[in-house]
């Protein structure tokens, strides 16, 4: 079966971090060489697709990841299994047992019953133009822009996404460079094309690094 150059989901050989991709990324920018003389390639960040992995992308929205993994940590204690099933049947009083804020449950809850109800199969966004996956998750309560960039690219290996809702992404380009404005920012990005979320991924990594902080 030939794969769909334009899905979401890049092949195994064409994961968003590799030799042939950060050769051809360092010579659209200088910026990138800077980060990688510096502190060498980032990792491939990558998550197995599904609601689990979703579950905690939301878990992550506006926290630390720190923050977002003890969150998880305590709600992977409580139940047998991270299931849509198992999300459903947690009260509000469970919830924040986990940790769990009010509007995060609402999140988490929107999500179950969208996979329950079959609105959403994430099985299938893997086979989908990126559009079409935005639109597919955006539709449930919780998942915005961020949410989805996140999970096209670490979950399903998308090669060309930009998480202008990044608040490390984007102070990272402030900081490195003279595009401070949304409109200065969006627009530098597209000089990475089709490497942009390789580009995300350096400017991670230049973010932890410098700021000696673990990754995941």
């Amino acid at each position: 079966m030939t794969q769909n150059p334009n899905s979401a989901t890049s092949t195994a050989s064409s994961s968003i971090v590799n030799p042939h991709d950060i050769v051809a990324l360092l010579k659209l920018d200088s910026l990138f060489s800077l980060i990688f003389n510096t502190y060498r390639a980032p990792p491939n960040w990558i998550r197995p697709q599904g609601f689990v992995s979703l579950c905690r992308i939301i878990l992550e929205q506006q926290v630390s990841l720190a923050s977002a993994n003890a969150h998880y940590l305590k709600l992977n204690e409580y139940l047998e299994a991270i299931t849509p099933d198992h999300i459903l049947k947690l009260s509000d009083t469970e919830m924040r047992q986990c940790q769990i804020s009010r509007q995060k449950s609402v999140y988490l809850r929107a999500l179950s019953s969208a996979l329950i109800e079959k609105r959403l199969i994430l099985e299938e966004l893997s086979g989908m133009y990126h559009t079409e996956v935005r639109s597919k998750l955006t539709a449930i309560k919780g998942i915005g822009d961020w949410t989805t960039d996140i999970y096209l690219m670490f979950c399903l290996q998308s090669k060309d996404i930009f998480p202008i809702g990044d608040i490390a992404v984007v102070n990272t380009v402030k900081e490195l460079t003279d595009a401070k404005k949304r409109e200065d920012i969006l627009l530098l990005a597209d000089k990475w094309k089709p490497y942009r979320s390789l580009a995300s991924y350096f400017l991670w990594h230049y973010y932890l690094k410098k700021r000696n902080r673990l990754s995941e």
